[in-house]
């Protein structure tokens, strides 16, 4: 049997932005990359294990960049694309061209099926042979995996939730390695998920969204059985392996998704298979934007801002004060050292101006209770705004706030 190569990646969420900055140019810019890569590698097969896009409502933009994408993978040395629909994915925008895709060897279960047998794929190679199976399993929502009833208990329906989810690859696992029994044992089989498997590693604000509730249903390893050569999983977004088996991996997400995966090594997961054993080896990902985050006192703060403006950095930067000096400026102080360079201050947090309101809060009384108008009222009496300003204060902010958030969802 010739080598085969594969790709693994997930978790593009096309049309996520950065503390409201677009992050376009930078989807673009790893799409490029990754067909590039494609074609040095000379990969055969692309595995996409979901969050293809970041909301169920795509840009247009998002739209345009996806299906150039696969336009132009199509035209490369890669054969077969599979796609499966992951938590921030719409089924049924995936789905929707998925017929007129299969026809250029790309298949998208953006949902569970209603035949399990449609999620467990035979790629062929151009002799019209079978040279890979994967069973495409996407993100399998609460009403996939049982029939709710009344009077459960939350741990009723966790419980439930998770015997669904190991019957499910139960029994597409089973059904997959008699299939391979048919054509040849050597045959190498790969299982698809979108889910979350115990032990996974997140990050603060990396976006990454429990898939139900409670936490019963970050499932085992063992949920995939010894049958699958790999696992390409996708949901978390630092790449990782799940409890130490090289051959189950989340890939992880592309871009950064927030300034604590700044520092973070991106990459791909190559897959080269002689036989059913795969060899994996990852490709790292480029930084096509930097960011900084900075944290400490003022002093730091200025030093390594004035630093970055000298070494005319493009940067997008966080900024999180946590002296003990009140600074009442502390916006206007960052502008200035900024003023005329490169840099972007996407975000401005000030730790000890928090505290100073939760301080007046009831002692249970956490940030995440609290919602944007709880906060900004409490800034402006916090700044001894005069009542008769707050009302057009708060009216403006409130504006603000529902602007940016329908504005992903609007036409770019």
């Amino acid at each position: 049997m010739s080598k085969l190569r594969v790709i693994h990646t997930s978790d593009w969420h096309l049309g996520a932005s950065l503390h409201n900055q677009k992050r376009y140019d930078e989807f673009q810019s790893f799409l490029v990359w990754l067909i590039n890569t494609i074609q040095e590698q000379q990969v055969e097969v692309l595995l996409i294990s979901g969050d293809i896009f970041d909301t169920t409502t795509p840009s247009n933009r998002s739209q345009e960049l996806y299906y150039q994408f696969l336009h132009k993978v199509v035209k490369s040395c890669c054969r077969h694309v599979v796609i499966i629909g992951g938590n921030h994915d719409s089924p049924s925008f995936l789905n929707a061209p998925r017929e007129l895709l299969k026809a250029f060897s790309i298949q998208v279960i953006g949902q569970a099926t209603e035949n399990l047998e449609d999620e467990i794929l035979v790629l062929k190679n151009k002799s019209g042979e079978p040279e890979l199976i994967v069973l495409a399993v996407p993100y399998l929502r609460d009403r996939d995996l049982r029939l709710s009833q009344a009077g459960e208990s939350d741990q009723d329906k966790e419980s439930k939730m998770l015997a669904g989810l190991k019957e499910h690859y139960a029994k597409i696992t089973s059904e997959a390695a008699n299939l391979r029994k048919e054509y040849n044992e050597e045959l190498p089989l790969i299982t698809m998920g979108h889910l979350f498997t115990q032990g996974g590693q997140t990050l603060e604000g990396d976006g990454v969204r429990d898939l139900y509730v409670g936490t019963l249903a970050h499932v085992s390893q063992d949920i995939f059985g010894t049958t699958p050569d790999y696992v390409a999983l996708g949901h978390l977004h630092i790449p990782q392996t799940v409890q130490g088996q090289n051959n189950i991996r989340y890939s992880g997400s592309p871009l950064p998704m927030s300034f604590g995966e700044a520092n973070q090594v991106k990459s791909l997961c190559l897959l080269e298979f002689e036989g059913h054993t795969p060899e994996v080896s990852l490709i790292p990902i480029p930084k096509f934007q930097s960011l900084e985050s900075i944290k400490g006192d003022w002093s730091h703060i200025y030093k390594v801002l004035s630093s970055l403006v000298a070494a005319k950095s493009t940067a997008w930067v966080e900024i999180i004060y946590e002296g003990q000096e009140e600074i009442a400026n502390l916006r206007e102080r960052v502008a200035e050292i900024v003023e005329n360079s490169e840099l972007q201050v996407l975000r401005i947090k000030d730790t000890r101006l928090l505290k100073s309101i939760l301080s007046q809060s009831p002692a249970e009384e956490k940030l995440a209770d609290l919602d944007v108008k709880d906060i900004f009222q409490r800034l402006l009496t916090l700044n001894n705004v005069p009542e008769d300003q707050q009302t057009e204060l708060m009216q403006t902010y409130l504006e603000a706030v529902q602007e940016l958030q329908e504005k992903d969802i609007r036409a770019e």
